[in-house]
């Protein structure tokens, strides 16, 4: 699993031709509050359920409020054999304060 800074992933997302799904694992209150566009929402607690929905081989961004739930669902996402993990390090929030700072802040 690679650890990318809001501001490096910006840049990622800016190089990359085929988007990584931007999976963000927060709760439902939390992602209406706030969330990068184009994230789809899978709260933390419901992944297992929801694994198959998830394809393995595609580039996986895993999203949280500060990048601690975020790497735990990535380290279950790699014993799952998924290969292409990245976690925001920092989250949401450091999404808001270092790349969009019109994002709301909670």
């Amino acid at each position: 699993m690679q650890n990318f800074s809001a501001s490096q992933l910006q840049q990622y997302l800016n190089d990359k031709e085929e988007a990584p799904l931007l999976l963000d694992v927060r709760e439902p209150w939390e992602f209406e509050r706030c969330h990068i566009e184009g994230s789809v929402l899978v709260p933390m607690n419901q992944l297992a359920a929801r694994l198959p929905e998830l394809d393995p081989q595609r580039e996986t961004v895993v999203i949280c409020h500060h990048g601690i739930r975020s790497r735990h669902v990535g380290m279950q996402l790699e014993h799952a054999g998924f290969s292409h993990i990245i976690n925001l390090a920092g989250g949401v929030d450091a999404w808001a304060r270092d790349v969009d700072p019109e994002m709301a802040v909670y």
